[in-house]
Protein backbone atom coordinates (compact mmCIF):
# COMPACT_ATOMS: atom_id res chain seq x y z
CA UNK A 1 0.00 0.00 0.00
CA UNK A 2 1.05 3.45 -0.58
CA UNK A 3 1.97 5.83 2.57
CA UNK A 4 -1.50 7.50 1.65
CA UNK A 5 -3.69 4.95 2.01
CA UNK A 6 -1.74 3.25 5.16
CA UNK A 7 -2.70 6.49 6.84
CA UNK A 8 -6.32 7.11 5.27
CA UNK A 9 -9.23 5.13 6.14
CA UNK A 10 -10.74 3.56 3.48
CA UNK A 11 -13.52 5.24 1.39
CA UNK A 12 -15.65 2.42 0.57
CA UNK A 13 -15.40 -1.05 2.17
CA UNK A 14 -17.63 -3.86 0.78
CA UNK A 15 -18.02 -6.96 2.18
CA UNK A 16 -19.11 -9.91 0.05
CA UNK A 17 -20.55 -13.08 2.07
CA UNK A 18 -21.72 -16.28 1.72
CA UNK A 19 -20.99 -16.43 -2.59
CA UNK A 20 -18.56 -18.32 -3.87
CA UNK A 21 -15.09 -16.17 -5.82
CA UNK A 22 -15.43 -17.23 -9.30
CA UNK A 23 -12.75 -16.64 -12.03
CA UNK A 24 -13.67 -14.47 -15.37
CA UNK A 25 -11.27 -15.49 -18.04
CA UNK A 26 -11.44 -17.81 -20.87
CA UNK A 27 -14.19 -18.15 -23.20
CA UNK A 28 -15.91 -20.42 -25.44
CA UNK A 29 -17.28 -20.11 -28.88
CA UNK A 30 -20.82 -21.70 -29.10
CA UNK A 31 -21.26 -20.68 -32.75
CA UNK A 32 -22.02 -17.99 -34.99
CA UNK A 33 -19.68 -15.73 -33.13
CA UNK A 34 -20.69 -15.82 -29.94
CA UNK A 35 -18.90 -15.89 -27.38
CA UNK A 36 -19.82 -17.47 -23.54
CA UNK A 37 -18.27 -17.74 -20.37
CA UNK A 38 -16.21 -21.02 -18.92
CA UNK A 39 -17.04 -20.95 -15.62
CA UNK A 40 -20.95 -20.90 -15.04
CA UNK A 41 -19.96 -19.37 -11.47
CA UNK A 42 -18.88 -15.98 -12.66
CA UNK A 43 -22.42 -14.94 -13.35
CA UNK A 44 -23.60 -15.15 -9.76
CA UNK A 45 -20.36 -14.29 -8.55
CA UNK A 46 -20.66 -11.21 -10.32
CA UNK A 47 -23.89 -10.41 -9.44
CA UNK A 48 -23.38 -10.61 -5.74
CA UNK A 49 -20.33 -8.47 -5.84
CA UNK A 50 -22.53 -5.91 -7.35
CA UNK A 51 -25.52 -6.21 -5.12
CA UNK A 52 -22.91 -5.76 -2.06
CA UNK A 53 -21.30 -2.66 -3.65
CA UNK A 54 -24.79 -0.74 -4.72
CA UNK A 55 -25.62 -1.08 -0.74
CA UNK A 56 -22.37 -0.14 -0.04
CA UNK A 57 -22.33 2.95 -2.30
CA UNK A 58 -25.71 3.91 -1.07
CA UNK A 59 -24.80 3.53 2.97
CA UNK A 60 -21.78 5.60 2.47
CA UNK A 61 -23.36 7.93 -0.04
CA UNK A 62 -20.31 8.17 -2.63
CA UNK A 63 -20.64 8.74 -6.07
CA UNK A 64 -18.41 6.68 -8.83
CA UNK A 65 -14.83 6.42 -6.96
CA UNK A 66 -12.64 8.51 -9.79
CA UNK A 67 -8.79 8.97 -10.24
CA UNK A 68 -6.22 6.59 -8.74
CA UNK A 69 -7.79 4.14 -6.79
CA UNK A 70 -6.04 1.76 -4.56
CA UNK A 71 -7.80 -1.73 -3.98
CA UNK A 72 -7.18 -4.36 -1.12
CA UNK A 73 -9.29 -7.33 -2.10
CA UNK A 74 -9.08 -10.57 0.41
CA UNK A 75 -11.45 -13.51 -1.17
CA UNK A 76 -12.28 -16.28 0.93
CA UNK A 77 -12.42 -19.53 -1.22
CA UNK A 78 -13.78 -22.92 0.11
CA UNK A 79 -12.07 -25.29 1.06
CA UNK A 80 -11.32 -28.98 -0.23
CA UNK A 81 -12.67 -31.28 1.61
CA UNK A 82 -9.93 -33.51 1.43
CA UNK A 83 -7.41 -30.67 3.26
CA UNK A 84 -6.84 -31.10 6.92
CA UNK A 85 -9.08 -29.66 9.36
CA UNK A 86 -6.89 -29.11 12.47
CA UNK A 87 -3.93 -26.87 10.08
CA UNK A 88 -4.30 -23.57 8.09
CA UNK A 89 -3.87 -24.68 4.58
CA UNK A 90 -3.26 -22.85 1.53
CA UNK A 91 -5.73 -22.22 -1.21
CA UNK A 92 -3.40 -23.54 -4.42
CA UNK A 93 -5.69 -25.86 -5.97
CA UNK A 94 -7.26 -25.15 -9.17
CA UNK A 95 -11.16 -24.83 -7.73
CA UNK A 96 -9.89 -22.41 -5.91
CA UNK A 97 -9.24 -20.12 -9.19
CA UNK A 98 -6.09 -17.93 -10.30
CA UNK A 99 -6.03 -14.72 -8.29
CA UNK A 100 -6.03 -12.65 -11.69
CA UNK A 101 -8.85 -13.82 -13.28
CA UNK A 102 -10.96 -14.04 -9.95
CA UNK A 103 -9.98 -10.68 -9.45
CA UNK A 104 -11.26 -9.52 -13.04
CA UNK A 105 -14.49 -10.67 -12.33
CA UNK A 106 -14.44 -8.52 -9.38
CA UNK A 107 -13.44 -5.79 -10.64
CA UNK A 108 -15.78 -6.00 -13.42
CA UNK A 109 -18.70 -5.91 -11.21
CA UNK A 110 -17.44 -3.12 -8.94
CA UNK A 111 -17.71 -1.22 -12.04
CA UNK A 112 -21.03 -1.95 -13.04
CA UNK A 113 -22.06 -1.63 -9.66
CA UNK A 114 -21.14 2.27 -9.93
CA UNK A 115 -18.80 1.66 -7.13
CA UNK A 116 -15.78 2.96 -8.95
CA UNK A 117 -15.86 4.70 -12.51
CA UNK A 118 -13.74 2.25 -14.02
CA UNK A 119 -11.50 -0.58 -13.22
CA UNK A 120 -8.77 1.49 -15.24
CA UNK A 121 -8.37 3.41 -12.29
CA UNK A 122 -7.14 0.86 -9.83
CA UNK A 123 -3.47 1.70 -9.99
CA UNK A 124 -2.44 -0.53 -7.04
CA UNK A 125 -4.00 -3.73 -6.49
CA UNK A 126 -3.28 -5.97 -2.72
CA UNK A 127 -4.65 -9.59 -3.21
CA UNK A 128 -5.26 -12.72 -1.24
CA UNK A 129 -7.22 -15.57 -0.95
CA UNK A 130 -7.56 -17.77 1.71
CA UNK A 131 -9.86 -20.31 2.86
CA UNK A 132 -12.30 -19.88 5.79
CA UNK A 133 -11.18 -18.65 9.20
CA UNK A 134 -7.43 -19.20 7.94
CA UNK A 135 -5.96 -15.29 7.37
CA UNK A 136 -6.42 -11.72 7.71
CA UNK A 137 -9.92 -10.53 6.77
CA UNK A 138 -11.07 -14.68 5.87
CA UNK A 139 -14.63 -14.63 6.41
CA UNK A 140 -16.24 -18.00 7.93
CA UNK A 141 -18.16 -18.77 4.50
CA UNK A 142 -16.77 -17.92 0.90
CA UNK A 143 -16.88 -14.16 -0.53
CA UNK A 144 -14.64 -11.26 0.50
CA UNK A 145 -14.20 -8.25 1.58
CA UNK A 146 -12.91 -5.19 -0.21
CA UNK A 147 -11.17 -1.71 0.64
CA UNK A 148 -10.96 0.98 -1.46
CA UNK A 149 -9.03 4.21 -0.96
CA UNK A 150 -8.50 6.83 -3.42
CA UNK A 151 -5.19 8.28 -3.84
CA UNK A 152 -3.89 11.87 -4.06
CA UNK A 153 -1.06 13.59 -5.86
CA UNK A 154 1.87 11.57 -6.17
CA UNK A 155 4.52 13.54 -3.87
Amino acid sequence: MTDTAILAEPVLTITVLGHRPAPQGSKRHVGRGRLVEESLRVKPWRQAVHAAAEAAVETAKCVPLDGPLSIEVALTVRKPASAPKTRITWPTTRDSGDIDKLLRSTFDALTTAGAIADDSRIVEVVARKMHPGEGVDALDRPGAVIRIWQLGEQR
